[in-house]
């Protein structure tokens, strides 16, 4: 199961999106300011951030930049603010997408599911080779083979 921590001070927001990960299969954390969301992440080593960028404490871009310093975890940003302008300062400074409020639970999912790190190829248990009876290393003897006498 996944790990995904969501970053947004609007509470009522961040407990519909939990609610609905969990929903899918998902450990969701919530923090609701910049400086525990970076505690939270640091902790929990969560698959995928979705991060609003209009924090009470630190601006999102500057958490942005502060997970970006010490992790390579997809981060898909989760804001109101939709100018052009805004969307690539923070694709810029690192963010993996960008997902504009409102927005559509089920494309949300599926950006989540697209940033996610590919799950390793399950391995299958190799059994050991079988040895047939024609690839014996003994031979049977034959009257041919037997001492005359």
């Amino acid at each position: 199961m996944s790990r995904i921590v969501v970053v947004d001070d609007d509470r009522p927001l961040a407990r519909a999106l939990a609610i609905n990960l969990r929903a899918h299969g998902y450990q969701v954390t919530l923090a609701h300011d910049g400086r525990t969301a970076l505690s939270e992440i640091a902790g929990t080593h969560p698959a995928v951030v979705v991060l609003d960028l209009g924090l009470p404490d630190l601006d999102g871009i500057e958490v942005l930049t502060d997970i970006r310093c010490s992790s390579a975890v997809p981060v898909i940003v989760l804001s109101a603010r939709s100018t052009s302008a805004e969307k690539v300062e923070a694709l810029d400074a690192g963010a993996d997408d960008y997902v504009t409020k409102p927005f559509a639970m089920n494309e949300l999912l599926a950006r989540i599911r697209a940033a996610r790190p590919p799950s390793p190829p399950e391995r299958i248990p190799r059994s050991p080779p079988r040895t047939s009876p024609s690839t014996s290393t003994h031979t049977a003897s034959t009257a041919r083979d037997a001492p005359s006498g």
